[in-house]
């Protein structure tokens, strides 16, 4: 078996302590079911789904820590897991964070290790299981970005294109299924997101788009792993949404569309609400004409069938690398006066959005980064860019920020930068407050245009005879926004030296919490967004914070581990899988 049960993991210890470790376990086991992850905003102490509840809203009810004592917030204990993981700057890329059921916590690193701890000890936290499913690392890219709980189940996808379910008490393999694949011209698939369960069914997704495959989302039956259904991003001839591929060599085959967030699960409706990567090859319209759906898009998916109930798109042909990947939050308020079921999302284009959940139907948009060019605006009827023209087939936009071919030797300049005003970072929404909250990068870049050539009539794309862009970014910084999703309008903004690649969440005690790449845990009135404290914790961070409680004490904990991209002058920072948690000292 390629797990390590309790007593392997603490063969250093005596077994009368394993034995007491299992014991107490049993005491503080419930099953996590459905009714718990629906409502699991109700459980504070808790931190059950990776974006903190179904609505992916990252929001705490918990309050002893706020604005008059997080000054006195102290590091309690830190456990490794797996040690030092040094695979060079690309990784190992762990953008995770644990969950948490009544004192155990669950996750995982890079390569896929699952790890269930004991977090009941006010200064320590002790390893009740770790199941390793065998990841090779050779020619593996370690990434992940999480897990998920289902009655006894911990699900986790895998490096290698594996999705396994894990019993949670004993830490043993349940079932163990290949998934990804590779496609007809070698590109392969990989996951990018955690899973989410909903209704029995876990959802999976493919995000490896720029590697030349297609977007899609699967549907597991959680019981058994055995798939039900699979949605893919780029649709075939034929198909809904295949006239916006107008090219005639198949570029629909390695059109791109990787979806690697989590998406939101809207329990009412049934409906997996997700957001879509870029079209493939990325910064080549002409190759790739027309708008090339479902890309750039939120899409919402039946979660019974896996087929499409709407979606709306942000940028049609788009050659900025502006995917819609990131968060898409789900709540209720009333806009314009009038009562909306909201899908509230920070689109990487640099625009916030607010979309009908029913229907996909635009209700508003706002401009939410510092610089924007690469369009004048949104419609505001339709919610698509003001320079669309439905009678082109590759959209020009603003010409002086649009490179097309022609533009080989001339570098056109687009705000915000190709990583977007936020990317696929873990956001979080106050209900209360109504206030969205943002975390991502401030800045312009630019590109020359790209060639890219076709394979063969049948598909592909020949690497060799392609010309790729030349590109330079400036003014780069990080921010965390908040934004009034009522009012439409940006209320606040703190600026970081080096962008933020991490996430947020946001509590009752006046909170907001992220972490920086170059090692620091940060909070912010979640009004103001003034600094209120900070703690270096050494290595990088790009998981995002969570909070839950012990008792009456609540804790902060945010995992460590994930290449740090920019700027370059961290690069000097060890690479480590470490997972910290604070607490207030007094």
């Amino acid at each position: 078996m390629r797990y390590h049960s309790p007593i392997q993991v603490l063969l250093v210890c005596p077994l009368v302590i394993v034995a007491s470790v299992i014991v107490l376990e049993s005491q503080f086991t419930i099953t996590v079911n459905e009714d718990r992850l629906i409502n699991a905003q109700n459980e504070p102490q808790n931190w059950l789904l990776m974006n903190g509840d179904y609505g992916s809203q990252r929001y705490s009810k918990l309050a002893q820590i706020n604005r008059d004592n997080v000054e006195n917030l102290r590091l309690v204990w830190a456990l490794a897991l797996g040690g030092m993981q040094d695979t060079g700057q690309n990784g190992p890329e762990n953008e995770v964070n644990p969950l948490i059921d009544n004192g155990f916590m669950y996750t995982t690193d890079g390569w896929g290790t699952v790890y269930k701890i004991d977090a009941r000890h006010p200064d320590k936290g002790e390893f009740i299981w770790i199941t390793d499913p065998g990841v090779e690392h050779e020619g593996n890219r370690s990434r992940t970005r999480g897990i998920a709980l289902w009655e006894e189940l911990v699900v986790a996808n895998l490096p290698d294109g594996r999705v396994i379910a894990i019993n949670r008490d004993t830490g043993e393999i349940v079932w163990d299924h290949e998934i990804a694949a590779v496609n007809e011209f070698g590109g392969r698939e990989a996951f990018r997101a955690a899973p989410l369960v909903a209704d029995g069914t876990v959802l999976i997704q493919n995000g490896s788009g720029d590697a030349g495959t297609r977007g899609w989302v699967a549907g597991l039956d959680v019981a058994t792993g055995e798939e039900r259904w699979r949605w893919y991003v780029v649709p075939e001839p034929g198909q809904p949404g295949s006239e916006t591929w107008k090219d005639d060599h198949n570029a629909w085959k390695t059109g791109g569309g990787g979806v690697w967030q989590t998406g939101s699960y809207d329990p009412e409706s049934n409906l997996y609400i997700f957001g879509t990567g870029n079209p493939y090859p990325i910064y080549d319209a002409e190759y790739r004409p027309g708008d090339n759906l479902y890309t750039d898009s939120v899409v919402a998916i039946d979660v019974a069938t896996g087929e499409r109930a709407w979606h709306f798109q942000y940028t049609p042909n788009d050659s900025w690398d502006y995917d819609e990947v990131g968060i898409h939050m789900l709540y209720d308020i009333a806009i314009d006066g009038q009562f909306r079921k909201v899908v509230g999302h920070y689109a990487r284009n640099g625009f916030f959005y607010s979309v009908d959940r029913t229907n996909g139907a635009f209700i508003k948009g706002a401009q939410y980064v510092n610089d924007l060019t690469w369009t004048s605006g949104l419609d505001p009827v339709t919610g698509r860019p003001l320079d669309y023209d439905p009678n082109l087939d590759v959209q020009i936009y603003n010409p002086e920020a649009r490179a097309l071919r022609a533009d080989r030797d001339v570098m056109k300049r687009a705000c915000p930068t190709w990583h977007g005003g936020i990317a696929h970072q873990p956001l979080a929404y106050n209900p209360v407050k109504q206030i969205a909250y943002g975390v991502g990068t401030e800045g312009c870049f630019s590109q020359t245009g790209a060639t890219v050539v076709p394979l063969s009539p049948d598909g592909g794309v020949d690497r060799e005879a392609s010309e790729r862009r030349e590109y330079s970014s400036d003014l780069y910084y990080g921010s965390v926004t908040a934004f009034d999703a009522v009012e439409h309008k940006v209320i606040a903004k703190a600026v970081t030296d080096i962008e933020v690649r991490s996430g947020v969440i946001n509590t009752a005690g006046g909170l907001v919490f992220t972490a920086l790449q170059d090692g620091w845990v940060v909070a912010y009135n979640d009004e103001t967004l003034q600094e209120l404290w900070r703690f270096n914790v050494g290595t990088p961070l790009k998981g995002a914070p969570v909070t839950y409680s012990i008792g009456p004490k609540q804790y902060i904990a945010v995992q460590a581990s994930g290449r740090h991209l920019h700027p370059v002058k961290y690069d000097n920072l060890e690479n480590s899988s470490y997972l910290f948690v604070f607490a207030l000292d007094r």
